[in-house]
């Protein structure tokens, strides 16, 4: 008698019962969902016991692997107190202490905190902070909004309408408002190729041409720092920044910076912005805030942006809202996740570990099927050469093999791991994308 598949079930009822995200479900009638049932460090377990090292950090948001304990204590603890309360005309300590600290560590000039539930909500109240800050600042014509060429800024809305990802929003044209699209800083499909200082040179003036030109109805330009992560993880020079920051004050735009990716370490700073040394208007964050324990995101704006709404007349103030807005377990998570980054000075840390699985991968540099090896912090990606149909599938399916978790975006592989890895998880990931590069 052959022994039942322990996954069997679990699959058969998540295909019946379970609508999966960003997934054509016709697809696993012949790609298997792969069934998880528990997670600890850096590596995910099937039923059957099979082990499986995250190296996308579960979308990005496991900073700290996968049970990390003080987290989970410390949301445990959080219980015992008190697990929510209503945000408006209410407070508590947790969420107090978590937008102390929050504007601490930001860049200077961020002190205050509205929250939210997932990174397209911290989108969607940015971009609606924009539009009701000018209204209130009496410049009612400051409505539109500008972003990059190949830019993600979520699946809502609001938010699907400043994305340049057909995929996910030619579909929906129709319930969006046309929104303008400004050229990439990233240099690999500027032809003949240029440096990133020329590429990031080359698109300010592309910024200026357009501000200058129609400032007087745009409100503000959204932008992902230093790393375009839909666009196949497309890393810019922070002289970008710097020129959309003073383009921005010149001709009175709101700059929105989308930190939901690249906040909390894993661009080599806390946050991407510092590399630039700017501070944006509006600061995006979710996903790596609560180490992937609960949903939380945040919005941080400047007093500016604050005071425009500090009123007499309610409907000047921002009435935005989300139920578990502020939610007392998931601040406590984030406070917790930034203990650790202070206690276990995470972000040098980072560094050693990128130089290592940087130096193990080196035989990926120049190898004739990887185009455009780059890394920035904690983020590795290339561009796979293989005429295989259905490329990223097939990656995904031979990491799975390799009990490796990867998610590739296209053509583009990419890395990036929870910030506990060991030597030997280092080697394993290592040895596993060569394998897969060598027979794809």
């Amino acid at each position: 008698m052959t022994q039942a598949d322990p996954n069997a079930d679990l699959l058969a009822r998540s295909r019946a019962a379970v609508w999966h995200p960003c997934t054509q479900m016709k697809v696993h009638e012949t790609l298997p969902l792969v069934p998880i049932v528990r997670g600890e460090g850096a590596w995910l377990y099937d039923a059957a016991g099979k082990p499986y090292l995250d190296a996308v950090s579960s979308w990005w948001v496991n900073l700290f692997g996968h049970g990390n304990p003080r987290i989970a204590a410390a949301i445990t603890a959080q219980m015992a107190t008190l697990e929510h309360v209503i945000l408006a005309g209410f407070t508590h300590p947790a969420v107090v202490e978590l937008s102390e600290r929050l504007a601490q560590v930001a860049p200077p000039g961020l002190g205050h905190c509205f929250y939210g539930s997932d990174g397209a909500s911290a989108t969607e109240i940015a971009l609606k902070m924009a539009f009701h800050f000018w209204r209130n600042s009496g410049k009612e014509k400051k409505t539109a909004f500008l972003s990059l060429a190949n830019s993600y800024h979520g699946e809502t809305l609001g938010a699907l309408a400043v994305t340049d990802v057909p995929l996910f929003r030619d579909v929906y044209a129709p319930l969006l408002r046309h929104q303008a699209r400004l050229p990439s800083p990233d240099p690999r499909h500027l032809s003949p190729r240029t440096s990133p200082e020329e590429a990031a040179a080359r698109a300010a003036a592309a910024l200026e041409a357009r501000l200058a030109r129609a400032h007087e109805g745009i409100a503000a330009l959204i932008l992902e720092p230093l790393v375009q992560g839909a666009a196949g993880m497309a890393m810019y020079h922070a002289d970008y920044l710097k020129a959309a920051r003073q383009l921005c004050d010149r001709y009175q735009v709101l700059l929105i910076a989308d930190e939901i990716l690249t906040g909390f370490g894993r661009t080599g700073t806390l946050f991407a912005c510092e590399q630039a040394g700017i501070t944006p208007d509006l600061l995006c964050l979710s996903k790596g805030i609560t180490g992937g324990f609960l949903p939380l995101s945040c919005v941080m704006s400047t007093d500016r942006v604050y005071a425009a709404f500090y009123d007499d007349e309610v409907s000047r103030g921002f009435l935005h809202s989300h139920s578990y807005t502020g939610n007392a377990l998931a601040c406590r998570a984030a406070l917790t996740v930034l203990d650790i980054f202070r206690d276990d000075d995470v972000l040098a840390r980072n560094r050693q570990r990128a130089a290592q699985l940087s130096a193990k991968l080196a035989a990926l540099v120049g190898h004739p099927k990887v185009k455009d090896f780059r890394r920035l912090g904690m983020i590795w990606a290339f561009e796979l050469n293989s005429d295989r149909p259905a490329l990223a599938r097939w990656c995904f399916s031979e990491g799975l093999t390799e009990g490796v978790i990867l998610r590739p975006i296209g053509n583009t592989l990419y890395l990036m791991p929870p910030y506990v890895l060991s030597e030997a998880e280092l080697d394993h990931l290592a040895q596993a994308v060569i394998a897969i590069v060598g027979r794809a």
